[in-house]
């Protein structure tokens, strides 16, 4: 055996064969190509300059509103977040007690600054809960006549 040469190897390159569902979903990909290459060009090209308007609109707004707050917008955020956290430290245990403690804490401080919003914002929210359970009541009652 030589120190300084190794024996040469013989590698080769196997491709694993492909099943029958990747072969269906390469079928169906070439198949839809032509189609999915028109929507991109049709969508994206209308789309795009709409997202980047309004993510610019948004940019500005928050640059503008951090820049120049309303007086007394850091109390408030400071509030708003605080009771946020308290709601984090009160919502031992369960997963859906960390999602809804903090939310709800959150936004009955919101509340408390921004009474208007908050009373449009409940508005709306009550005649689509009511749509909702008027939804829920007219398909448990379908099902219950079936039967």
């Amino acid at each position: 055996l030589s120190l300084y040469s190794s024996p040469a190897r013989e590698t080769k390159y196997v491709e694993n064969p492909q099943t029958e569902l990747e072969e269906g979903v390469s079928r169906l990909r070439h198949a839809l190509e032509p189609y999915t290459a028109w929507c991109q060009v049709e969508l994206t090209g209308s789309s795009k300059v709409k997202v980047d308007s309004y993510e610019s609109i948004f940019q500005k707004c928050g640059y503008e509103l951090l820049q120049k707050p309303p007086a007394g917008f850091y109390p408030r955020l400071g509030v708003i977040g605080f009771a946020g956290i308290v709601g984090l430290f009160l919502a031992r245990g369960s997963k859906i007690k960390k999602l809804v403690y903090p939310v709800s804490l959150m936004g009955i401080a919101t509340s408390m600054y921004y009474p208007q919003q908050a009373v449009a914002i409940a508005k709306v929210a009550g005649t689509q809960l009511y749509d909702w359970s008027l939804q829920g009541y007219i398909a448990v009652e379908s099902l219950w006549k079936d039967n």
